[in-house]
């Protein structure tokens, strides 16, 4: 049986994905007007969602693991993080942890379900494209 810290990790890593993206399509939604980077955007949030649903680890589990007021990591800020430049930097930020994370949920199902993190390899991929979709509009 799994630790019930590595249930705190895909908890977190879900969350963390899903937020990330969200940020990201907002911006590309309300400021760059970009239909289709919304799209993309909002179809990989519902893909995370899709997996966490048909998953072996239950969203019940997750909730009872989660420990977010003795998270060592909870407070822990670093400078960079709460400064931005403007809102190709904020999109990048975004970008950057939601990759992280995915990278984060295709390791750890590893010990779970294969086919699972297979999913997540394969939408770490698709969240590159979009990153390169988005380009243009980075500069």
């Amino acid at each position: 049986m799994l630790k019930k810290e590595v249930f705190r990790i895909i908890d977190a890593n879900f969350n963390r994905s899903r937020e990330g993206l969200r940020v990201c399509e907002e911006v590309t939604r309300f400021i760059w007007d970009s239909p289709g980077l919304t799209k993309d955007l909002k179809a990989a949030r519902h893909s995370i969602t899709d997996i966490l649903k048909n998953t072996p680890v239950s969203s019940k589990l997750l909730f009872e693991t989660r420990n977010v007021r003795s998270d060592v990591g909870r407070k822990e800020r670093r400078k960079s993080e709460m400064r931005r430049l403007d809102y190709s930097d904020i999109f990048s930020a975004n970008i950057e942890r939601a990759k992280e994370s995915l990278r984060v949920l295709e390791e750890f199902f590893k010990l779970i379900d294969k086919n699972d993190s297979a999913k997540f390899t394969k939408l770490r991929f698709k969240v590159y494209e979009i990153e390169k979709k988005a380009l243009s509009h980075l500069s």
